[in-house]
C-alpha cells in the first residue's frame, strides 16, 4: 500500500482569547507564569490519512474547523498539538485573492505565485501563454488585481494552479464565484487531476462533494464526527443539519411506508401530460423561469468535423422561437447541422449539465433511426428536432453539450462534439433537494 499523501496525527490549534486589551500585555510580560486568557480550540485531536489518488470532501458548518485544517495542512499555520506531514507540491485555492499582490498586475502574480510554489523562471515563462488563456480575463492581466471582481480573481488563481503540476490539489468554495463556463472549464480541469493526483475539496454543497469526492470527512466543533464513503458521511451529515434546524424527531429517516392511497377523481382527470401544479407554479415566486443564452459556435469542441453543428434552438411546439420558458413546458430542441461528407448513419444529441459539469439528461437520434438510417449526402443542411417536457431543475447555471457522429452508439466517430454549445440560467425554482424536479401527475394528502 502505497505511503500516505496526507497525515493528521491528534492534530489541534489553539487561539489565546483576551478579554480586554490590556490583557494581551500583561500576558506578553508574564510568560507562562500566569494566564490572561481563554483558549479556544478551533480543532482538536484529528487524525486521518489520504492516500495517492484520493478525492476527499471537508464538510462541517461555518465554525467546524475547516478552514483552520487546510492552513494547518498548506503550512500557513503551525498547530498547538499533534502533527501534519505532507508529501508532495500542494496547489491550494483557500480564499480569494491569498498570495495575491493587490498591487502587482495580474501578469506579475503569475509570475510571483508560481515561484512561490516551485516554478522556476524558465518553467513560468514556458507556461505563461497558457495560463493567461486558461484565465481568461483578456487586457486585464496587465491591470492591477486591486480592480478585478471575485469572478476575476477566482479565474486567475484557479489558471496559475492548473500548471504548476500539482501532487496535491486543494480547493475551497473557489468555484461558487465563477461564471457557469469556467466553472465548466474548471471541473473538467479536476475531473483530469483525479486521475493522477490527489483532491482535497472543501464545499457547503453537498451534492459537488458527493460528485467529486470518493471519501468524506465531516468535522463538528473542531473534531472529526465521521468519515468514510462521501455519499454516506454526506447524508448523516445532511439528516444532522435537519435535526439541528428543527425540533428534535419531527423528521425521521426510515420506517415503514403507508401504500400509496387511491387517488381523488377529481386528479385522476386531469392531463397526464401536465404537471397538476404547473399553472400555480408558474404564477408564484418558485417560478422554474429559465433564461437561454445564445448558441455559440466557438465553444470548446472536439472531431473530425465530417460534419458540423451550426446552430440550436429551443421553440414552442408550434415552431415559435424562445428565449426563455419554464420547467415542465413542452420545448423542442432543434439542432441544425452542416454535412461535410456523406454521413451513413448520422447520430444527433443533447446532454444537459450542471455547473459541476455532472449530466442531468439528454439523448440522440440513434434508437429511433436504428433500423432505417438516414443518408446525408456532403454538402447539405439538416435538423434533428427533440420534443420532450422539461424537468423542474434548481437555481443555478446550466451547460449544454451538442454533439454529431456517425455509427452507433457503442461504435461511432466523433464529427462535431461542442462541450458547452450554449447556457441555461434558472432563477427561480420550487427544486430544493435533488439535481432535477419531475413534473407531478397526481399528488394527495389524507388520512387513511
Amino acid at each position: 500500500m502505497h505511503a500516505p499523501v496526507i497525515e493528521a496525527q491528534m492534530l489541534g490549534k489553539a487561539y489565546a482569547i483576551f478579554k480586554r486589551p490590556q490583557d494581551r500585555l500583561k500576558q506578553m510580560l508574564m510568560g507562562h507564569r500566569r494566564k490572561y486568557y481563554d483558549e479556544y480550540w478551533a480543532l482538536r485531536d484529528v487524525s486521518l490519512e489520504v492516500r495517492p489518488g484520493e478525492a476527499v470532501g471537508l464538510i462541517g458548518r461555518n465554525g467546524s474547523g475547516k478552514s483552520t485544517f487546510l492552513q494547518l495542512l498548506c503550512g500557513t499555520l503551525t498547530p498547538t498539538s499533534g502533527r501534519i506531514a505532507v508529501n508532495g507540491r500542494i496547489a491550494a485555492l483557500l480564499e480569494l485573492g491569498a498570495g495575491f499582490n493587490p498591487e502587482f498586475t495580474g501578469r506579475e502574480n503569475v509570475h510571483l505565485a508560481a515561484s512561490v510554489l516551485g516554478l522556476s523562471s524558465e518553467q513560468i515563462a514556458e507556461r505563461y501563454d497558457s495560463i493567461a488563456e486558461f484565465a481568461g480575463i483578456g487586457d486585464f492581466i496587465e491591470q492591477p488585481v486591486k480592480l478585478y471582481s471575485s469572478g476575476m480573481y477566482a479565474r486567475l488563481a484557479f489558471a496559475v494552479m492548473a500548471h504548476v503540476d500539482a501532487d496535491i490539489l486543494v480547493v475551497d468554495e473557489i468555484l461558487a464565484v465563477g461564471d457557469a463556463a469556467f466553472t465548466q472549464k474548471c471541473m473538467r480541469f479536476i475531473h483530469r487531476f483525479k486521475e493522477h493526483g490527489t483532491l482535497f475539496f472543501v464545499s457547503h454543497d453537498i451534492g459537488q462533494v458527493s460528485a467529486l469526492c470518493d471519501t468524506a470527512v465531516w468535522l463538528d466543533q473542531g473534531s472529526v464526527r465521521a468519515a468514510g464513503p462521501a455519499k454516506e458521511v454526506c447524508h448523516d451529515y445532511l439528516a444532522d443539519l435537519y435535526r439541528q434546524q428543527d425540533d428534535a424527531g419531527r423528521f425521521q429517516i426510515g420506517g415503514r411506508r403507508a401504500p400509496p392511497p387511491s387517488l381523488p377523481q377529481r386528479q385522476a382527470e386531469r392531463s397526464p401530460g401536465r404537471d397538476i401544479r404547473h399553472e400555480r407554479l408558474q404564477a408564484s415566486e418558485w417560478s422554474n423561469r429559465i433564461e437561454l443564452f445564445d448558441f455559440n459556435p466557438n465553444a470548446p469542441w472536439f472531431g473530425n468535423r465530417g460534419a458540423t453543428v451550426e446552430g440550436v434552438q429551443v421553440t414552442t411546439p408550434e415552431g415559435v422561437v424562445l428565449s426563455s420558458f419554464h420547467g415542465g413546458d413542452d420545448v423542442v430542441l432543434r439542432i441544425v447541422c452542416q454535412s461535410h461528407v456523406a454521413l451513413t448513419q448520422p447520430i444527433v444529441g443533447f446532454l444537459v449539465k450542471d455547473r459541476l459539469g455532472q449530466p442531468l439528461f439528454g439523448d440522440n437520434t440513434f434508437i429511433t433511426f436504428q433500423e432505417d438510417p438516414p443518408v446525408i449526402p456532403p454538402g447539405r443542411t439538416f435538423c434533428a428536432a427533440f420534443q420532450f417536457q422539461l424537468p423542474y431543475l434548481p437555481v443555478g447555471d446550466y451547460a449544454v453539450t451538442v454533439a454529431i457522429a456517425e455509427g452507433t452508439q457503442s461504435d461511432c466517430v466523433q464529427h462535431h462534439w461542442l462541450d458547452e454549445a450554449f447556457f441555461l440560467k434558472v432563477v427561480s425554482s420550487h427544486v430544493a433537494r435533488g439535481l432535477v424536479g419531475v413534473p407531478m401527475q397526481r399528488i394527495e394528502l389524507k388520512l387513511i
